[in-house]
C-alpha cells in the first residue's frame, strides 16, 4: 500500500490496525490480524507514504478458473499470458522449467539530453541476463546461472563444478494456481515487471549520473507484455526519483520506456570454436576443470552465428550452398529513406566474405516490415536484429551483438547509428582525401556520395556482429606507394580489412589517378569468416576442428594480408587507429604533403552563400587534427616492438623490436615535420575569419604533446631494455636525447614555436628527473601492462634519471647568450629553469604509487582520444 500526499509538512506516524475475526467466539489462534504501519515523510519531490504490512496470509492455489474468468483474453506463445484487472499472469508449462532463456533489456524510450556513456537513445541494452525458471514446493523461482566455470557433463569433475557454482536467485513467485490439464503453474509477474529490479531498470550508471533515490511506482506502469512462440517482450514505463533531470528539475523524476526480451535458449547447444589469438574474433572465457591438463585451464570460445549448409552433400562437395537459417538484418523505420539502400547494401557487401566459408545468401539486409505487413514486429524484440537510427549529434556509429553464454553463438545484434556520423564522414572524407579528390571540395556532398561513405561505415559494423573485433594491424600489409596506384586501390581499397580504422587514401598524391579512396572488404575479412564460420561435416569434436584450423592459420603465417593486430596496445607500431602503409614515416609525409595542397583552398572549397565561417573552421580545425594524427604514427615507432603471437610449433619471435634505422627514422621526421615550425599551418587570410588568437597555442599541444609521448617512462623503459639484448643494434636513449636535442636547439634565433618547444624539452626532463610518476594499477601484472605498452621500470633505480641529469647539463652549457629581448629572456628562462630541475625548490608532483613500493614504477602515457566505431 503506497499512498503520496500533496504537502509540505512533516506529518506524524499514523498506525491503523484492522483486525479480522472468524467468528465471535473465536480463539486468538483462531483469528486472523494484520497491522499496516503507515509512515508519512516529506521529500524535495513531495511527501511519501510508505506501508509495512506484517503479518500477511499466503493466498492459497487457486482453480485455474477462479483465477482467470473464462472469457480472458489468451496471449498464446513461450508462456501463455493473461491480464485480468490490471494483472498480469504467466502460464509457466512444466516442459520449460530449468530451461535457459536469454534476458535483454533495452532502452525503448528516453528522455532528451541523456548524456551518460553509450546508453542515451531508445533502442539501446541496458542489460542482458540468462534465466531459468525452477519450482521449489509452491513457489517459482528465476535463478540466474553463472558461466565463468564449467567441466563437461561427462568429466569427472562435472558434480564438484556444479557444487561450487550455485546459481542465483532473482526473484520468487508463488503459484497462483495450475493450469487446466495441470501441465504448468500460473504466476502472477505484475509486481515483478513494475518493481525496481535492476536486472529489468536502468543501469547503475544512470542512476548514479541523476542521483536516483528508488523507483516512484506511483509513475510507473505496465504498458504490454507479449508473447511470442519463442520469446515474451515486455514494455514498461518507469520513473525513478531523481535530485537531477536531464530534462526538468522541478520534476524531480526521470522517465524511461524498457523493453525486456526473454528469448528461449536452444535446447541442444551450438558447437562451440576455440579462440585463436592470431585471428581476430570476439569471445569468452571461462576455467574449464574438464580437460586433461595438469591444471586450471581457461578456455575461450568466439562468437559466431550458428550456419550451417541446407544441402550437405553439396557443401562438401565444394559448392556454394545457402544457410538452414540466413542471417538478417531489419532497418530501423525511423530511418531516412534514401540512407536504407545504402544500409542495406552494406549489410549484403558481406556475402562475398560469406563465400569463403562456403555460403551463399548467408545475410541480407531488409526493410522492417510495416504494421499492416507484420502487426507484431518490433525493433526491440531479440529475435531481430536491426540496424537503429538516432536522432543524434553524436558522431558515432557501433555493431554490438548478443551471444548464448554457453557456446558462444550470436543471436542478435542492434546497430546503433547516430545521425551526426555523417558530419564525420564528411570532415575525414574532406580533410583526407581532396587533394587528390575533387569530388569532395564541398561543404555538403551529394547523396550519392554520402550514401557510399554509409555503406562504408555499415560494413565495419555489421563485421562487429558477426564477431570480428577492430583489425589495427591490417592496413600494414599495403606498401605505401601502392596506394597512389589507381589499379591497386580499384581493386584492394585501402587495408585487407574494412574492420581496421583505415579511413580514406590520405597517400594518393595529385595526379596519381586514383579514385576509390575507402576500405572495402578485404583479403582478411574473408580469410577470418572462412576461419569462423565454415562448417566441418562428420560430427568432429571441438578439439579436431582446432587441430584443421590451426593448420589454416600456420599456412597463412608470414603473409601480412592475414594478419591480425589488436587495439588497446600502444607497443606495435603497426597497430594503430587511422594510419596506413607499411611507414608511417613516409605516409605521413605523402599525408602533409596534401595537408598543405588543401588548407590555401579551405575557404573556397566550402564556401556557401550566405552562411557564417562555421565550416571553415571546423575543417580548418580537421586539418590540425589530422597533423596531430600523423604525430602520433610515426611516435609509436620509436621504442616500438612488434607482435606476432605464435605457438610452439612456429619459428621466430613473438616481440622484437622496431629496428634501429627505422626509430631513427622516426626522430628524423620530427625534427623536419615537427619541431621545424611548421608555418605552413597559418594561413593567415583564412584564420581571420574565425580565429580569436588561439592558432599559436593550438600548434603548441601538438608539438610539446607529442615531445612529451617520445619521452614517457614506459618507451625510455623498453629502449634500455633493447639496448641490453641487443647492445649496438639497439636505438638507444643516448641516441634518442642526441637526435632530439639536434632538431630542437637549432642554431640562430628562436621562434615562438621553437621557444614553446625547448621549454617543453627541459619541462619533460624536469620531471622525469624528479616527479614521481609511479601509477597505481592494483592487481595487473606487470606482463599485462608492458603487452598493453605501459611497460614498469622503476625511475628512481633506473639508468633514466643519471641520462637525464647529463642532458640537461649539456644543454645548459651550450646554451647561447644574448640576442634581442625575447630571445636574451628566453635563454635567461631556460637556464633558471634547468637550475631548479638540478636543485629543485619546489614540491616534487607525487602519485602514490602501486602497492608493494618501489619495485613497480609505470609512467604516464598521454591520454588517447577514442576514435569513432570503437564498440
Amino acid at each position: 500500500m503506497t499512498q503520496f500526499l500533496k504537502t509540505g509538512y512533516n506529518l506524524c506516524i499514523t498506525t491503523l490496525v484492522i483486525a479480522a475475526f472468524a467468528s465471535s467466539c473465536a480463539t486468538k489462534k483462531q483469528a486472523v490480524s494484520q497491522t499496516v504501519t503507515l509512515k508519512t515523510t516529506a521529500t524535495a519531490s513531495g511527501s511519501t507514504a510508505t506501508a509495512t504490512i506484517s503479518p500477511t496470509k499466503k493466498e492459497g492455489i487457486k482453480k485455474f478458473s477462479d483465477l482467470i474468468p473464462a472469457k480472458t483474453k489468451v496471449d498464446k506463445g513461450l508462456f501463455n499470458t493473461y491480464k485480468v484487472d490490471g494483472k498480469y499472469y504467466y502460464e509457466i508449462p512444466d516442459s520449460l522449467l530449468g530451461r535457459e532463456m536469454l534476458m535483454v533489456t533495452r532502452l525503448a524510450k528516453t528522455p532528451a539530453d541523456i548524456k551518460v556513456s553509450n546508453q542515451q537513445y531508445g533502442g539501446e541494452e541496458a542489460n542482458d541476463q540468462v534465466w531459468k525458471w525452477e519450482r521449489h514446493d509452491k513457489q517459482i523461482f528465476i535463478r540466474v546461472p553463472s558461466y565463468s566455470v564449467r567441466a563437461d557433463s561427462s568429466s569427472d569433475m562435472y558434480r564438484s563444478v556444479k557444487n561450487s557454482n550455485l546459481d542465483a536467485v532473482l526473484a520468487s513467485f508463488d503459484i497462483k494456481a495450475y493450469n487446466k490439464d495441470t501441465t504448468g503453474v500460473v504466476i502472477d509477474v505484475t509486481d515483478f515487471y513494475n518493481g525496481d529490479v535492476a536486472a529489468i531498470g536502468i543501469s547503475d550508471e544512470l542512476k548514479k549520473a541523476y542521483k536516483v533515490s528508488g523507483l516512484d511506482n506511483s509513475r510507473s506502469y505496465i504498458d504490454t507484455i507479449k508473447s511470442f512462440p519463442i520469446n515474451i517482450e515486455a514494455r514498461v514505463l518507469k520513473t525513478y526519483r531523481a535530485a537531477e533531470s536531464p530534462t526538468d528539475n522541478t520534476n524531480a523524476a526521470i522517465t524511461f520506456e524498457l523493453n525486456t526480451s526473454m528469448l528461449l535458449l536452444p535446447k541442444t547447444p551450438m558447437k562451440a570454436r576455440l579462440r585463436d589469438d592470431r585471428v581476430g574474433f570476439f569471445g569468452q572465457s571461462q576455467t574449464d576443470y574438464g580437460t586433461d591438463a595438469q591444471k586450471a585451464q581457461v578456455t575461450s570460445y568466439i562468437h559466431r552465428w550458428k550456419l550451417e549448409p541446407k544441402d550437405a552433400a553439396a557443401y562438401e562437395r565444394g559448392e556454394l550452398v545457402e544457410p538452414k537459417k540466413q542471417i538478417v538484418f531489419y532497418i530501423d523505420p525511423a530511418t531516412p529513406k534514401k540512407w536504407v539502400p545504402y544500409l542495406i547494401q552494406g549489410i549484403n557487401d558481406w556475402n562475398v566474405a560469406f563465400e569463403a566459408a562456403g555460403f551463399k545468401n548467408a545475410i541480407v539486409g531488409k526493410e522492417a516490415p510495416t504494421l499492416k505487413e507484420d502487426p507484431d514486429f518490433s525493433t526491440e524484440d531479440a529475435r531481430y536484429s536491426v540496424i537503429r537510427y538516432f536522432a543524434s549529434d553524436v558522431e558515432n556509429a557501433y555493431g554490438p551483438h548478443i551471444s548464448d553464454p554457453r557456446t558462444g553463438e550470436i543471436l542478435e545484434s542492434h546497430v546503433g547509428w547516430y545521425h551526426n556520423v555523417m558530419e564525420l564522414l564528411r570532415n575525414w572524407y574532406f580533410v583526407q582525401t581532396a587533394a587528390s579528390n575533387p569530388d569532395a571540395r564541398s561543404a555538403k556532398f551529394t547523396d550519392e556520395q554520402m550514401g557510399e561513405l554509409i555503406r562504408f561505415v555499415s560494413s565495419h559494423e555489421v563485421g562487429h556482429t558477426l564477431g570480428l573485433p577492430h583489425n589495427f594491424g591490417s592496413s600494414y600489409a599495403y606498401p605505401v606507394d601502392s596506394l597512389r596506384s589507381k589499379s591497386f586501390t580499384d581493386k584492394h581499397g585501402t587495408a585487407p580489412s574494412i574492420m581496421d580504422y583505415a579511413r580514406f587514401n590520405y597517400i594518393a598524391q595529385p595526379g596519381d589517378g586514383v579514385t576509390h579512396f575507402y576500405p572495402q572488404i578485404g583479403e582478411y575479412d574473408k580469410w577470418a569468416i572462412k576461419w569462423g564460420y565454415t562448417w566441418f561435416p562428420g560430427n568432429k569434436t571441438v578439439k579436431q576442428e582446432k587441430e584443421v584450423l590451426d593448420v589454416w592459420v600456420k599456412e597463412k603465417a608470414g603473409n601480412p594480408l592475414y594478419y591480425y593486430g589488436r587495439q588497446g596496445t600502444t607497443l606495435d607500431p603497426r597497430l594503430q587507429s587511422e594510419d596506413l602503409g607499411d611507414n608511417a614515416m613516409k605516409a605521413s609525409t605523402y599525408g602533409i604533403a596534401n595537408l598543405k595542397r588543401i588548407l590555401p583552398n579551405v575557404e573556397k572549397w566550402t564556401y556557401q552563400k550566405g552562411e557564417g565561417y562555421t565550416d571553415l573552421q571546423e575543417i580548418y580545425t580537421e586539418v590540425l587534427n589530422q597533423y596531430s594524427r600523423y604525430m602520433g604514427h610515426v611516435a609509436t615507432n620509436i621504442g616500438g616492438m612488434n607482435e606476432n603471437f605464435k605457438t610452439y610449433d612456429q619459428s621466430g619471435p613473438v616481440y622484437d623490436f622496431v629496428s634501429k634505422s627505422r626509430q631513427k627514422d622516426a626522430v628524423l621526421f620530427f625534427n623536419q615535420q615537427l619541431f621545424t615550425s611548421p608555418l605552413w599551418l597559418i594561413d593567415a587570410n583564412e584564420l581571420s575569419k574565425f580565429d580569436n588568437g588561439l592558432m599559436l597555442a593550438r600548434i603548441k599541444v601538438v608539438q610539446v604533446n607529442t615531445l612529451a609521448n617520445i619521452l614517457t617512462p614506459p618507451r625510455l623503459a623498453r629502449m634500455y631494455d633493447n639496448e641490453t639484448k641487443n647492445g649496438a643494434n639497439a636505438y638507444t636513449v643516448a641516441d634518442l636525447f642526441t637526435d632530439l636535442r639536434a632538431g630542437i636547439f637549432t642554431s640562430g634565433r628562436p621562434d615562438a614555436f621553437k621557444r614553446n618547444l625547448q621549454r617543453g624539452y627541459i619541462e619533460d626532463l624536469k620531471s622525469l628527473l624528479n616527479d614521481d610518476l609511479n601509477r597505481s594499477y592494483p592487481g595487473v601484472s606487470p606482463v599485462l601492462l608492458a603487452s598493453f605498452g605501459l611497460t614498469p621500470i622503476n625511475i628512481v633505480l633506473s639508468d633514466i634519471r643519471p641520462m637525464v641529469r647529463a642532458e640537461l647539463k649539456l644543454i645548459d652549457a651550450k646554451l647561447p647568450k644574448g640576442g634581442d629581448a625575447i630571445t636574451t629572456a628566453h635563454y635567461t628562462d631556460l637556464h633558471l629553469r634547468i637550475k631548479e630541475a638540478l636543485n629543485p625548490t619546489r614540491p616534487v608532483v607525487n602519485i602514490p604509487a602501486a602497492p608493494g613500493g618501489r619495485g613497480l614504477t609505470i609512467g604516464g602515457e598521454p591520454e588517447q582520444k577514442m576514435e569513432p566505431y570503437s564498440n
